[in-house]
């Protein structure tokens, strides 16, 4: 199922600095997350959709290398989204 409007907009303005920033680190990440979510709960039942399984793998890569960029950037604020989305263990 796709991210709703309503949804992202929450995610916006959790992880943002305004209402209207959708294009910083922790809310592209915290969207990501979100449809990966989505995405692997969607492989339980359709176990051979391999092209959804390539965009999901693609999805898991840019959130690697915006998180390693965010690590790089401010270990404050990487730490932080870390611990809210439980991305590591």
């Amino acid at each position: 199922m796709p991210l709703t409007k309503e949804r992202k907009e929450e995610l916006v303005k959790r992880y943002g600095k305004s209402a209207h920033d959708s294009g910083s680190a922790e809310v592209q990440i915290a969207i990501l997350t979100e449809r990966i979510n989505d995405l692997s709960s969607h492989f339980e039942s359709h176990k051979s959709d391999h092209h959804s399984r390539t965009g999901l793998l693609k999805m898991v890569g840019k959130r690697r290398r915006l998180l390693e960029y965010l690590q790089a950037r401010n270990i404050d604020r990487y730490r932080k989204i870390v611990e809210d989305l439980h991305l590591r263990k």
